[in-house]
C-alpha cells in the first residue's frame, strides 16, 4: 500500500475523534479503506474488527462516567442483534455499497452540527415498541454495510429527546459493539478475508480510540472535537459519493 504510515496515522484520528462522541469509528474506518481502495469483502469484516475494540474501550469511559442507560439500551440491543446477523449474510454491489456508505456519513454530519445537548429536564421516557422498531431497521442496515449502527442510533436517541449527547454515546458504544459482533458473525457463516496487517490496524485503533474515550467521556470540550469530525466525514461522503 502506499503512504503507509498516512493510513496509520489517519486511522488513529478517526479512531481518536470516534471514541470521543462514542462511536466505534467503522463508517470513518470504511471511508478511509474506499479512499485506499481496500475491496469490499476486506472492509467490512476489518472495519468491524476495528470497531469491536475501540466502540467497547468508549463505553466503558462513558460507562465509568455513569452515563449509561440499560432502560433504553435493551429493547434496542435485543432487536437489532438477529438483524445485524441477517443483514451480515448480504453482499452488495461494490459501487452501489460505496454510494450508500457515502450518504450515510451525512448522518453523523447533520448530528454533529445540528443537534444541541439536550437538558435532563426536557428528556422523555423511552418507548418499548418504537424501540424494538428502531433496533430492527439500524440492526439490518449495520449489517449490511458493516457498521455498528451507533452514527444513526445516537442521532435517533437525540431526536427522540430520550438521553443527551453523553447518555447517548454511553448507549450507542455497546450498540455498536454488539451489533458489530452479530454482524461478523454472519459474515463468518460466509467466509471472512482480512488484511495481513489487521493486527497492526487494532493495535492503532485501540490507541486512538482509548486517547479519545478519555478526552470524550472526562476532559476534552466535545465542539471542537464533533465539529472536526463533521468536516472529515463530510469530505469522505462526497468523495464516495462523486467519485
Amino acid at each position: 500500500m502506499d503512504n503507509i504510515y498516512l493510513f496509520y496515522c489517519l486511522l488513529f484520528i478517526v479512531a481518536m475523534l470516534y471514541s470521543s462522541v462514542g462511536h466505534g469509528g467503522a463508517s470513518g474506518y470504511l471511508a478511509l479503506m474506499a479512499i485506499y481502495a481496500f475491496s469490499p469483502e476486506v472492509m467490512k469484516p476489518t472495519a468491524l474488527i476495528l470497531n469491536l475494540f475501540v466502540s467497547l474501550t468508549s463505553f466503558i469511559q462513558f460507562y465509568r462516567g455513569d452515563h449509561f442507560k440499560w432502560k433504553i439500551f435493551l429493547p434496542l440491543a435485543l432487536a437489532s442483534i438477529p438483524l445485524a446477523f441477517a443483514g451480515g449474510l448480504i453482499t452488495m454491489d461494490a459501487s452501489i455499497y460505496k454510494k450508500v456508505l457515502g450518504s450515510l456519513l451525512f448522518i453523523p454530519v447533520i448530528r454533529f452540527l445540528f443537534f444541541a445537548n439536550i437538558p435532563d429536564e426536557e428528556l422523555k421516557k423511552s418507548n418499548t415498541a418504537l424501540s424494538i422498531l428502531i433496533g430492527c431497521s439500524i440492526g439490518f442496515l449495520s449489517g449490511l454495510i458493516g457498521i455498528g449502527g451507533g452514527i444513526i442510533l445516537s442521532p435517533v436517541l437525540l431526536l427522540l429527546k430520550w438521553a443527551n449527547q453523553k447518555q447517548a454515546a454511553a448507549i450507542s458504544a455497546l450498540f455498536i459493539f454488539v451489533n458489530s459482533l452479530s454482524g461478523l458473525a454472519g459474515q463468518l457463516t460466509k467466509g471472512i478475508s482480512f488484511s495481513p496487517d489487521m493486527l497492526s490496524y487494532v493495535t492503532i485503533a485501540f490507541a486512538g480510540g482509548l486517547f479519545g474515550a478519555y478526552l470524550g467521556a472526562l476532559k476534552f470540550n466535545q465542539n471542537i472535537l464533533k465539529n472536526t469530525l463533521a468536516v472529515v466525514l463530510m469530505m469522505a461522503g462526497w468523495k464516495l459519493i462523486f467519485t
